[in-house]
């Protein structure tokens, strides 16, 4: 069933509440979140004050808001990336390709997300970790059935659990993927998928 057409009124609305969190995280981005107000973002979304109070209790309601909002993309992007194939191999390079896209085009509220969530309020830590966490780990079991169909259709060897074998490739994009964000130039993502895949498929050792 498919979901119902938004009106014009909800269309509208969605707009606006997009404007909003585009411009808190072009200023989060400029100054840090303990820099800015609540009216430097409803000035620089072109809101008057009691509009951005309509979609936003407070400072924190809108940055949890945006983080929370970008975790889903990340992980409705990445769970079509495993359902594009039939092949276990082929949903794998999907999935490396696709996280290295979503966090590149990304890149401004994930340096946000690491700059900013050390030094916030316990109650915004707190709360937006454990939601976070819980997607996370929804995915993880997602990918981890990946390498479970892998192992029975013995296309891949059982060299660990297959929850351990997400969790290490998902560490593996993650650690290529924060040294480009220290420094793209000196790091690019790799193009290939296999560059990271061949570390899990095959390993240092020579026979």
């Amino acid at each position: 069933m498919k979901d119902k057409k938004l009106s014009r009124r909800e269309r509208e609305k969605l707009r606006q509440r997009q404007e909003m969190l585009a411009a808190a995280l072009e200023l989060f981005s400029e100054k840090g979140y303990h820099n800015v107000s609540m009216h430097e973002i409803a000035e620089r979304a072109e809101f008057a004050i009691g509009t951005l109070y309509k979609f936003f209790k407070n400072k924190e309601d809108l940055y949890k808001s945006l983080i929370k909002e970008q975790a889903d993309r990340f992980h409705e992007a990445l769970t079509k990336a495993l359902e594009e194939a039939d092949d276990e191999r082929e949903k794998l390079r999907n999935y490396v390709k696709a996280k290295g896209s979503v966090f590149i085009e990304n890149a401004p509220v994930i340096r946000l997300y690491f700059a900013e969530t050390r030094g916030a309020s316990f109650n915004i830590k707190a709360g937006l970790d454990s939601e976070i966490r819980e997607r996370y780990e929804r995915f993880l079991h997602t990918l981890a059935l990946v390498f479970e169909s892998g192992i029975k259709r013995k296309r891949f060897q059982k060299i660990a659990e297959p929850y351990q074998l997400a969790v290490a490739l998902d560490s593996i994009c993650n650690a290529f993927l924060f040294l480009w964000l220290e420094d793209p130039k000196s790091h690019p993502y790799p193009e290939d998928p296999d560059i990271i895949l061949n570390i899990l498929f095959k390993g240092l050792l020579n026979d």
